[in-house]
């Protein structure tokens, strides 16, 4: 191959459209930089808890409602989607910025909610695209993909803070010029590579060591980006150290590409994908789409292992056994208007199955206590006396992404070594959140660093276990809408917890704080709590929320023993 082909096959090579769409999930955590442009409109604005709460709704919802992306992946190109998501981005905080800085007149807060979800909502072009292209183009490896480019989202908060940080903008309203352009710079650059992409998209040899190497880059990501943090809340560094360090930060984004690199011009698997490519004719393959998920439960890992012409002798070899014995009866083919656990469910057959209301309340209570510390935590920070809420807004972020890895690890030696129910590590992190949230109800020392962790880790790994779970209880014919139903938990829990429990104590604590300084409140003034009583009985009331949550969890875990044992029982070695 002359160096033209050879850039062809490294533009339609799925590995180039994997870490594309890492890079794309790198700038798409918009709603973890809440928490630091929200103190920034509080005081521009001179809102009040309550009115911030509002704007925290208004972005939960907007990070929650995928339904239309979802959709529109399987009627338009994966470049529109994210071309949708990058005009909601840019338009949405682009008026929140200019809206800050007094460019444009002051806008009602009703505005500004819609601002903030239009804005947000660009989020879920950006997930979808990516998490599309990613499961088209590694249908045998759906789980490492899913975990990775959900944990790139759930880093892309302490990426973006570190972005602003290095650019060193004289205001701080320039944080949400950072949101609104740096998506779009990014991800405009990105979109015509990130899609579905033709080729054999059968699982290769190397792909294992691909995906080690992936993740070794992302724990060292995530290990790099916490001792910057570290560095910079401890020692006053100048700007030319935070120069470099954001340097070896995008330095360890862009490592991944080397693969593909390495894929296209060096790897001997090349001529193999070539010659299994060249077997399967276009009849073939149509009989593949037909059988591929039957002869995937018949064939044995073996066949992989074989030679291309031996494999698809093997692989025409079961498919005649399955048509003929589904034509013998051997096989069953009915369809059921009530599948039972571990079949395909629509999205209205779920909703009236106890276990998956049981997972939905769960999260609302357990999640919703999450996205509540979180869009909260600049407030908890300032009253606290902390004058940096960004250190605690990427600590959170890069936790977040740590337990979305190990929440889809630990629970995968769950299921895959003891067949015991995957919603159980989903009570085991509810009853960690509880004991971190009651931690900080005592005012106990350090406890704003204790809830950043456990938080961010926890709610992370709530969106590894959660989809797994709903894929394995009710199927994978409507997962988008289950996803994108259980995915409304967050902000049904935050509109509570936050926007009435978090906001009103706290509005109260300030109120009570002034009139002890016998200060007359002007109309409009802004109220400011310090101290750690402003969200102390607020995390007493979330930690309760999360012990609720782990009993619906265990009820889920009694009611679904059997359907794991089922599933995985005979997985066991």
């Amino acid at each position: 191959m002359n160096s033209h082909d050879k850039t062809k096959s490294l533009f339609n090579n799925r590995w180039l459209v994997f870490v594309a769409s890492m890079w794309v999930q790198s700038c798409s955590g918009i709603g973890y930089m809440f928490g630091s442009i929200s103190p920034v409109i509080k005081k521009t604005m001179g809102y009040n808890q309550r009115q911030i709460a509002l704007l925290g709704v208004a972005k939960d919802i907007g990070d929650a409602i995928g339904f239309i992306a979802g959709s529109l992946c399987e009627v338009a190109p994966i470049w529109v989607v994210l071309f949708i998501g990058v005009i909601q981005n840019l338009v949405g905080y682009g008026l929140v910025w200019l809206t800050t800085i007094h460019t444009l007149p002051e806008l009602p807060l009703w505005v500004l909610c819609v601002c903030i979800f239009v804005g947000t909502n660009g989020e879920t072009y950006f997930n979808t695209g990516a998490l599309v292209s990613g499961v088209q183009n590694f249908p045998k490896n759906r789980g490492p993909v899913v975990g990775i480019l959900k944990g790139f989202a759930g880093l892309s908060g302490a990426i973006l803070t570190q972005i602003y940080t290095v650019l060193n903008f004289p205001d701080q309203a320039s944080v949400i010029l950072v949101v609104a352009v740096g998506p779009t710079i990014v991800i405009s650059s990105l979109m015509f590579i990130v899609r579905p992409v033709g080729g054999s998209k059968r699982a290769q040899q190397s792909d294992n060591t691909s995906f080690l190497y992936v993740y070794s880059i992302c724990l060292i990501l995530a290990a790099y980006l916490l001792a910057v943090l570290v560095l910079q809340d401890v020692i006053d560094l100048s700007q030319t150290i935070i120069t470099w360090l954001t340097v070896g930060l995008l330095t360890l984004i862009i490592l991944p590409v080397v693969i593909p690199i390495f894929v296209v011009f060096f790897s001997s698997s090349r001529a193999e994908t070539r010659l299994e490519d060249t077997l399967l004719n276009e009849d073939q393959r149509r009989e593949n789409k037909v059988m591929f998920s039957e002869v995937e439960d018949e064939k044995g890992s073996e066949i992989d292992l074989l030679s291309a012409q031996e494999r698809q002798k093997r692989m025409n070899h079961l498919q005649a056994k399955l048509v003929q014995a589904a034509a013998d009866g051997a096989v069953r083919v009915k369809r059921k208007k009530r599948p039972r656990r571990g079949e395909d469910f629509t999205l209205m057959q779920a909703l009236v199955k106890a276990d998956f209301l049981l997972l939905f309340f769960s999260l609302v209570f357990a999640s919703g206590s999450g996205l509540t510390i979180i869009d909260n935590l600049g407030q908890m920070c300032e009253s606290l006396g902390y004058e940096n809420p960004h250190v605690f807004v990427s600590m959170i972020s890069i936790w977040n992404f740590l337990g979305r890895v190990g929440g889809g690890y630990f629970s995968e030696i769950i299921v895959r070594k003891h067949a015991y129910p995957r919603p159980v590590a989903m009570a085991g992190v509810q009853l960690i959140m509880a004991g971190s949230l009651f931690y900080y109800a005592l005012g106990a020392p350090g406890a704003i660093y204790v809830v950043s962790v456990v938080m961010g880790s926890c709610y992370g790994a709530h969106w590894a276990i959660v989809p797994s779970a709903a894929s394995e209880l009710f199927g994978l014919k409507s997962f988008g809408a289950l996803y994108n139903f259980l995915a409304l938990a967050s902000p049904a829990g935050s509109l509570i917890f936050s926007g009435v429990i978090a906001s009103g104590i706290y509005d109260y604590e300030a109120k009570k704080q002034n009139s002890m300084k016998y200060h007359i409140l002007q109309e409009n003034e802004e109220l400011t709590c310090y101290g750690t009583v402003c969200y102390s009985l607020t995390c007493g009331i979330l930690s309760v929320l999360c012990l609720i949550a782990v009993s619906l969890s265990m009820v889920v875990v009694y009611r679904t023993k059997r359907v794991y044992a089922q599933l995985y029982g005979n997985s066991q070695t």
